[in-house]
């Protein structure tokens, strides 16, 4: 006689796609694209995946996102709302189009969180940016003094940072930007990380502060874990799906889609931007087959997965939205004292 009634590990199967699964804002597109925007970089920072590994070497030919393929995946995330992270394993102010490519994301619909190590910021380029209203821009730190600078931001200037995040600051409230400005720290060995957001917070005033998890990227670089000042683990492997193939995906500057941010070697190809529109890569095999492993409690029977020790960091809870709402709580609050004080300064006048 056929058991008709769903087995304990059947009813665990199904309790786990409900709880995790696709997250309702990414049903029909991904809420987030972290784009590689550009590769080249003024920093040598000691716990960069980029400067302890040669993969920008792979990349020599394509330094840069070319408009064309930055365009591509603009014009189709715009009508999604969908946010594009501007990151990847260089500066993104360097790219030649920064500022014109991330206004047009902006107008075509687009949400934007810029990440940048601020050097490159000048007085045009911020004005264009926060007029624009870019989302959120972030700042990554690291530190809260010129000597721990020196160490964690080699070949940044501690001076420039402070002027260009001072300057980013004033310009957005003397014009009235909704963009949300705030600063990350990765919390590693040598670095006081609640001493810097302090810092950040109190004495630069930003909207919020990231202390974000060391990584090691695994076999993609030569980071040694015993670096990290906090590796307690956000969830555990064995019980809880990775939630990145669940809300976003990653594109390299050739327009390669890869899995997730884990594979910044770009070892795995879930389709082309160009090739395929982003909606029919991100409802592809190659995603499904992701998250069917991984939502049966079989992620690890995928190598890559199985190896990747930033896994235990991701969280599900504590992520990018979190950060997203409470600075907009920030700014929202900054903005009403800014309105209450001009409205006491008229009414005194």
């Amino acid at each position: 006689m056929t058991d008709t009634f769903a087995t304990h590990t059947e009813l665990e199967q199904l309790a786990t796609a409900e709880r995790y699964g696709l997250r309702p804002d990414a049903a029909a597109f991904p809420m987030m694209l972290v784009l590689s925007f550009v590769y080249p970089c003024n920093a040598e920072c000691p716990h960069c995946p980029y400067t302890n590994s040669n993969i920008r070497e792979a990349y020599k030919d394509v330094p840069n996102m070319p408009q064309r393929i930055f365009k591509l995946i603009a014009d189709e995330a715009g009508p999604h709302g969908a946010y594009l992270r501007i990151s990847g394993g260089g500066e993104p102010m360097l790219h030649p189009q920064a500022s014109e490519l991330l206004v047009y994301a902006k107008n075509v619909g687009c949400k934007i969180g810029l990440i940048t190590n601020g050097s490159a910021f000048t007085e045009r380029n911020s004005r264009a940016l926060l007029e624009a209203g870019v989302d959120m821009i972030e700042f990554s730190v690291d530190a809260r003094d010129e000597e721990t600078y020196a160490v964690v931001r080699k070949g940044l200037k501690w001076d420039r940072l402070l002027r260009n995040a001072r300057r980013m600051l004033k310009m957005r409230d003397e014009i009235g930007s909704p963009s949300k400005i705030i600063a990350s720290g990765v919390n590693q060995q040598g670095v006081d990380i609640d001493a810097v957001e302090k810092f950040w917070r109190d004495e630069i005033g930003v909207d919020n502060f990231i202390k974000r998890k060391f990584l090691t990227w695994g076999v993609n670089t030569s980071l040694d874990s015993q670096r990290s000042a906090d590796p307690a683990p956000y969830l555990n492997t064995d019980e809880v799906p990775c939630p990145f193939i669940f809300e976003r995906l990653n594109i390299d500057s050739r327009g390669n889609v890869m899995v997730c941010g884990y594979d910044i070697s770009a070892n795995t190809s879930m389709g082309m931007v160009g090739l395929q529109t982003i909606s029919e890569i991100w409802h592809g095999d190659g995603f499904r087959f992701y998250r069917e492993k991984h939502l049966a409690g079989r992620g690890k029977d995928i190598e890559m997965c199985r190896g990747c020790p930033d896994w235990q960091y991701r969280s599900w809870h504590h992520n990018y939205w979190k950060v997203v709402k409470d600075a907009e709580s920030h700014r929202a609050s900054k903005l009403k004292q800014l309105s209450d004080d001009d409205d006491f300064q008229s009414s005194a006048g």
